[in-house]
């Protein structure tokens, strides 16, 4: 996939339907923009345009590959019934807790860093039909700062919730201290995380690059390092899956998708601008996992 077939035209966003809110997300952004402008908020990296290509790459409400399918896949062994409760790290604009309530129907308790996801997520959550608006909530959260309630739930899913932003780093050891006491005896937690083969070098341009477009500090754990900060929690880890291929797969096939939809409209230059900027972040993304620098691991962690 290169960023040249990524410059033709692509398709307009799908008109509303009936079932939306009178509300249109048009008018829920723009207050999560106004917010961030407030001291002490982080600058909002997910505008309007970045969201409807997410969008249409991995589906509703998902910022990252495989959509409902990849979700249920990941928390499946987690063994999630009517009467589970989930904490869900990285919930984006809502499309993980929807997937889960629909399909496993567990109570979710989503935390989203970013404020512009936190207002599509809760504006698309409660429009979604009231077993999944009564069963799905997320909220803002600070990863440098992570509260919890203790032992407030049965299980665990974090999705990539140890990206650090540049200039605040996640503290890992309290971040994973904070899970450990959240989750009820004999809790299950899911991680998946980007993991680095061996210690990045910052002054490499593609690491520069991609540290820069995905807004991280570009200094990733590893799978060693997390493992041994699990274990001495007392997790008893079951499972460690490099899961790098079938995210590669994944996101070359959102791609795909939607590059054989381009030929045939016209858009306007912004989203055609958000377009070419969505793929600058997977292409440098994919160069580093090919080149063997950074991995996405899956943990499966029982805490004792």
């Amino acid at each position: 996939m290169r960023l040249a077939n990524l410059r033709n035209p692509f398709a307009r966003p799908r008109p509303p339907s009936a079932e939306d809110s009178p509300q249109p997300l048009e008018l829920v952004l723009p207050t999560a923009v106004e917010a961030v402008g407030a001291e002490g908020v982080p600058a909002v990296r997910w505008t309007q345009a970045r969201i409807a290509v997410a969008d249409e790459l991995w589906g509703d409400g998902f910022v990252f590959p495989g959509g409902d399918e990849e979700v249920l896949r990941l928390t499946v062994p987690l063994g999630l019934s009517e009467a589970s409760t989930l904490l869900l790290l990285g919930a984006a604009a809502g499309g993980a807790a929807r997937a889960v309530v629909a399909g496993l129907g567990a109570w979710v308790s989503g935390r989203e860093a970013d404020p512009a996801l936190v207002a599509v997520a809760s504006w698309r959550l409660a429009r979604a039909g009231k077993p999944v608006a009564k069963r799905a909530a997320v909220v803002p959260w600070d990863p440098q700062d992570p509260v919890f309630c203790r032992r407030g739930f049965d299980h665990a899913l974090a999705l990539e919730a140890l990206r650090g932003a540049p200039g605040r780093p996640v503290p890992v050891a309290e971040l994973l201290l904070a899970l450990a006491g959240a989750l009820r005896p004999g809790g299950h937690l899911v991680l998946v995380d980007l993991v680095a083969t061996g210690r990045l070098d910052a002054t490499d341009p593609m690491v520069r690059s991609w540290a820069e477009v995905e807004g991280r500090t570009g200094d990733l754990p590893t799978e060693a390092g997390l493992t041994a900060a699990l274990a001495e929690l007392r997790f008893d880890v079951r499972v460690t899956e490099d899961i790098s291929a079938r995210h590669m797969r994944l996101a070359v096939q959102g791609w795909n998708r939607l590059v054989r939809g381009l030929a045939a409209a016209h858009p306007a230059p912004a989203r055609a601008a958000a377009v070419v900027a969505e793929a600058e972040v997977w292409i440098r993304r994919l160069k580093l996992m090919h080149a063997g620098q950074i991995r996405l691991v899956r943990w499966d962690a029982i805490g004792r």
